[in-house]
């Protein structure tokens, strides 16, 4: 069970994660989640070329490691790159320190200011702990500050993707029903999703730019 839509219940509970931008400008935000992996990322670096559309890519440390070469190409696009942790953990099920160790050993090769907790589940002690992180790509370690520079980043808008008894059509109307200006939307480029990300992404691209929307990073 999983909700489309994020519930405004969500959102305050959890006031310092960023839920969506700015709803006055017509800008969306296409964020994809899991890779980088070979064929499918490259799919959608291709497909969003296309459109000359830019996205965030929240990249899992592991698959970094085993595919340098699709995360360079994701950079050199200009894209922009989040942290996703290094095993693809789930908070709730995880202690605080392994959790914040493995997102920082994901952060030694992301190198990023964008964060996003696997499966969307973190705890309010995770949050703490990961918002207290600055990262000093100089110095190769991590800084404590009493001010947050980790932005734990959600969405407002989950296209369904990773459901494999999704229709195709299903994911593309998820997308197209919910989101409005400012909408962080989820895709993921992995292999479980590739099936409804293949027929959902292009049309998204293709609905939205003809409604004279922008796709920029976060």
């Amino acid at each position: 069970m999983y909700l489309i839509k994020s519930p405004l219940l969500l959102k305050w509970y959890y006031p310092s994660l960023l839920w969506n931008k700015s709803r006055t400008e017509k800008v969306i935000y296409l964020t994809f989640d899991d890779g980088p992996i070979p064929n499918v990322t490259d799919f959608v670096l291709k497909t969003l070329k296309v459109f000359n559309a830019k996205a965030t890519f929240f990249c899992i440390g592991d698959n970094i490691v085993k595919h340098p070469e699709v995360f360079e190409r994701v950079k050199n696009d200009g894209h922009a790159i989040g942290n996703h942790t290094f095993n693809h953990l789930k908070g709730w099920k995880t202690d605080d320190e392994t959790y914040l160790q493995n997102t920082l050993k994901c952060q030694e090769l992301t190198q990023t200011n964008l964060f996003r907790p696997p499966y969307g589940r973190i705890k309010k002690s995770q949050v703490r702990s990961l918002e207290s992180v600055v990262w000093s790509p100089e110095s190769g370690s991590k800084l404590k500050t009493t001010n947050a520079q980790l932005q734990i980043v959600m969405w407002d808008v989950l296209s369904g993707d990773f459901d494999i008894n999704l229709a195709p059509e299903k994911c593309y109307q998820n997308v197209i029903k919910h989101t409005e200006n400012g909408s962080i939307i989820v895709f993921h480029d992995s292999l479980k999703a590739f099936d409804r990300l293949t027929y959902a992404l292009p049309k998204v691209l293709a609905y939205f730019t003809e409604k004279g929307f922008a796709f920029a990073t976060l």
